[in-house]
């Protein structure tokens, strides 16, 4: 890498001395709170650079920033962290010419790519290397062209490396070809992100060897003291050796949080305060997306109520909440109607509780309203994760070296990696799967037309074998629910009203109107201490591809055998969520999977080609929580 006088890398973009200068204004703030100043495009809501119509030139290169004091190369859209937002109309062809003006030795990799995140499109467009094109190599463009056939919320990113964590990202919004159904005056779109100044391949080598280091909230005497006043000397002792055995923490609920991060609204810090102007009396539409590389955001407006119009670009029929999580990859739209007060704060803390970010809603440019103290840490219990009631006295000593399981040794509510409690000792644990399809290394289990009776939690839950003596499996869950009606962790009994996947009723019928012909179950599966992270228990290489036929309506069934939450992103074709009875309740391109929930959606395969199919917290699809797709006639 040749260098300039400076000692900054060439091709990388210089900030401007006013830019440097705001970056550093706020001298001592820390930075795992948000609270480091930026000067971007997006410091007020009028800032952000929009490009519309329907013929595009995007140029990728890096360019040099500065979050927290330090300056950093951000692997950048035309110059920007987030992208521009993108508009486009729905029923139009838009072309978009995107070029590679990475600098040479680029710590961003040489080739490059972009994903149309939820877009429907043919799969050579789709922007994911190695399945359907090559990517785009240095100083080379690719032109991508598709119709538009939706409307709604969006956004973009790279499929490429680690870009995605580097800032490569943006929104993209299409409008409706007749009149919006979602009346507003005013329309705001606002990017929530994660920032953080290392180098992302050696944030994810950290990962790999210490996977608990962002996890500092550790439970103290003092815990132990009140914990022993509520639940009893014995029941508590019990609790923590059974955690301590597992190898395993109940504050453990994000892999990277605000020890790492620093946490945007648009491209800024909480400091840089973006403003989004309104007239009391108006109807303001957020259109909240979610474009972190491993965060989850709870968001709230103090003062004000929120009415979710829309989720994943799909409208539904409006709920009015106070609060709401957004898990990454996901967008919900809301509107607020401010009056009564000049400014509120919109405020979106990490569901780890360890940073947050904030802007502010006001009459005028210049204005804040008081920002809300974080919320109480949360802690995961062994019910969240799908264990039942944990009694004391129960030895988890197994957990550390699973093996199979004996009559004698089985907990309620909780299983060893690699058994199957519902079968007889010794006994198949897959009698009645069809394992035909690849036995050593299974695409998924398929059950046929089985009934979703069992979808309620009704008796012990199966597993595929490929998790059985796995040392990428460190626990699974013995008594999954759906959980469409539970808020999540952290946010149960808060005294806010709390959106939750049960509140979103899409505004129309199942389209395709057909029951599944077929059910396939996948687990996602993983193992804390290792960072390894998987579909029942295979990383990408050795699983082989989920095979569809062209037109064939089927069910998939996820179950989460882990005690993290995953966003898991099916592209090129939506995801029909379904009710615990098994009817279509909601549309989505990500379907969120909090620690022991079983959740199933529907699937028309009406896209040919390859296809990705991942866990969108980042670093979960790189250590391999990542399938192929295969849809073919």
């Amino acid at each position: 890498m040749s260098f300039k006088s400076t000692g900054v890398p060439q091709g990388i973009a210089m900030p401007s001395r006013r830019r440097f200068v705001q970056g550093l204004a706020a001298g001592g703030a820390v930075a795992g709170l948000g609270l480091w100043p930026r000067a971007s495009w997006a410091q007020t809501a009028h800032a952000m650079p929009t490009l519309r119509g329907t013929e595009f030139d995007l140029s990728i290169g890096e360019t040099l920033v500065n979050y927290t004091g330090s300056t950093r190369p951000a692997v950048t859209i035309n110059g920007t962290v987030p992208g521009p937002l993108l508009r486009w109309k729905q029923g139009t062809t838009v072309t978009l010419r995107v070029r590679n003006k990475l600098p040479r030795g680029s710590i961003h990799g040489p080739d490059t790519s972009i994903h149309w995140h939820g877009i429907l499109l043919p799969a050579n467009m789709d922007g994911v290397p190695g399945m359907s094109f090559d990517g785009i190599r240095p100083g080379e463009s690719y032109l991508y062209r598709f119709d538009v056939k939706q409307a709604g919320t969006y956004w973009y990113h790279s499929h490429s490396g680690f870009q995605e964590q580097g800032g490569m990202y943006g929104p993209l919004v299409i409008d409706p070809d007749g009149p919006d159904p979602i009346a507003s005056d005013r329309d705001y779109v606002v990017m929530l992100s994660d920032w953080t100044d290392m180098n992302p391949a050696k944030l994810f080598a950290r990962l790999k060897k210490m996977a608990s280091h962002d996890n500092v909230y550790q439970r103290t005497v003092g815990d132990f003291m009140r914990d022993a006043e509520r639940n009893g000397l014995p029941a508590t002792i019990a609790d923590r050796k059974m955690w301590g055995q597992m190898r395993m923490t109940p504050t453990d609920l994000s892999d990277v949080n605000g020890q790492t991060y620093t946490y945007l609204l648009n491209g800024t810090t909480a400091l840089g305060n973006w403003t989004g102007v309104f007239a009391p009396g108006d109807k303001v539409r957020l259109r909240l997306i979610n474009g972190s590389a491993m965060t989850y955001f709870d968001v709230r407006i103090p003062g004000l109520k929120l009415t979710v119009v829309a989720a994943d670009g799909q409208p539904v029929h409006p709920v009015t909440v106070d609060e709401l999580r957004i898990g990454a990859a996901e967008t919900f739209d809301v509107i607020v109607q401010p009056s009564g007060q000049d400014a509120y704060t919109l405020f979106a803390q990490d569901s780890a509780r360890t940073g947050y970010v904030s802007g502010t809603l006001a009459v005028r440019e210049g204005l804040r309203a008081p920002i809300p103290p974080l919320d109480p840490r949360p802690i995961i219990s062994m019910a969240d994760m799908g264990h039942g009631d944990m009694h004391a006295g129960h030895d988890m000593s197994a957990m550390e070296n699973p093996q199979p399981a004996t009559a004698s040794d089985r907990h309620a509510g909780h299983a060893i990696p690699g058994t199957n409690p519902s079968a007889p000792i010794g006994a198949d644990p897959h009698a009645g799967h069809d394992m035909s399809a690849n036995a050593g290394a299974m695409a998924g289990m398929d059950h046929g037309n089985a009934a979703m009776s069992d979808m309620g939690g009704g008796g012990m839950q199966a597993h595929p074998a490929s998790e059985t003596n796995n040392p990428l499996v460190d626990m699974q869950t013995m008594a999954p629910t759906p959980k469409l009606d539970d808020p999540g962790i952290g946010l149960r009994n808060n005294g806010r009203r709390v959106l939750t996947y049960a509140d979103l009723r899409s505004t129309f019928a199942d389209p395709d109107g057909r029951d599944p012909g077929r059910t396939v179950e996948l687990h996602l599966t993983g193992h804390m201490e290792k960072f390894a992270w998987s579909f029942d228990g295979l990383k990408f290489a050795q699983a082989q591809p989920l095979r569809m036929t062209y037109g064939e309506r089927l069910r998939i069934v996820l179950v989460n055998d882990t005690m993290m939450s995953h966003p898991i992103h099916l592209h090129g074709m939506w995801s029909d969520v379904e009710d615990a009875d098994g009817n279509f309740q909601v549309r989505k391109h990500t379907v969120d999977m909090p620690p022991g929930s079983k959740r199933s959606y529907r699937v028309r395969a009406d896209a040919l080609g390859r296809w990705a199919y991942h866990c969108h917290l980042f670093f979960h699809m790189e250590s391999g929580m990542f399938r192929e797709v295969r849809v073919e006639e």
